[in-house]
């Protein structure tokens, strides 16, 4: 198979799991805490590098932000042997009792967001693999860690969510939004891969502390220690699937 035009990768460049941050600096992160890596390619927001974790073979790529950029990441991998995505990002709080550095394994994903609307209607389903799900979930347990599982929603606007919006989120019971989970679970179903995700809350929209709003840099010290923890988690599943 040809190379891959926005990853440049080609089949037997990449192991079977992926986990995928969005921010290219958090694959160095997820790199830095495996037992072994090494760079494959690195191409306008995608970082691809291949490491080992307590034994298991996993690639690392990071999508960008958004759905667009995020199905370009999938669609590739899946053709040069990727079978299973995992998603390790950040996100914003819909509930107020949660919390900055509070994680969140999501059952689901609205799609408020156009890349998948453009594979299928969107009274299809935007759902993780059962086995990613609870892989995750068992790893924070694992870990000791209290997360917070059920639905979010994947969102395109990021300086359009507006009140009434959020509100409406809130009022659904939805526990948080982010830019790519529904585009990653509704492409991984239709090609039978597995997918799941787990982020680390960075603001709480219901509390107007959106993510920098209280902060110089793009994360709060707090969600930047936490995102460890997610990658640990992550890490951890990844051994287990």
């Amino acid at each position: 198979m040809a190379k891959q035009p926005h990853l440049l990768v080609e089949e037997g460049d990449v192991h079977e799991i992926a986990v995928i941050p969005g921010d290219p600096g958090r694959v160095d992160r997820i790199a830095d805490l495996c037992d072994d890596s090494e760079v494959v390619s690195e191409n306008r927001e995608y970082k691809i590098v291949n490491a080992s974790y307590e034994g298991t073979d996993l690639t690392i790529c990071s999508t960008g932000i958004g759905c667009p950029s995020a199905a370009i990441a999938v669609e590739e991998l899946s053709r040069v042997g990727v079978e299973t995505f995992l998603r390790c990002g950040t996100c914003g709080a819909l509930q107020a009792d949660m919390e900055v550095g509070d994680m969140v394994v999501a059952t689901g994903a609205a799609k408020e967001e156009g890349t998948s609307k453009r594979y299928e209607d969107e009274v299809y389903p935007a759902v993780p693999d059962y086995d990613a799900l609870t892989e995750l979930v068992g790893a924070a347990e694992d870990n000791d860690e209290d997360v917070h599982v059920g639905p979010i929603v994947s969102d395109d606007a990021f300086y359009n969510e507006s009140d009434e919006y959020v509100d409406d989120w809130n009022d659904a019971n939805l526990l948080a939004i982010e830019m790519e989970a529904a585009t990653v679970f509704s492409l991984a179903r239709r090609k039978g891969l597995r997918a799941g995700a787990i982020c680390t809350v960075d603001g709480n929209l219901v509390a107007g502390t959106q993510k920098g709003a209280d902060s110089d840099d793009e994360l709060p010290e707090k969600a930047k220690d936490n995102v460890e923890r997610a990658i640990r988690i992550t890490l951890n599943a990844v051994t287990a699937l």
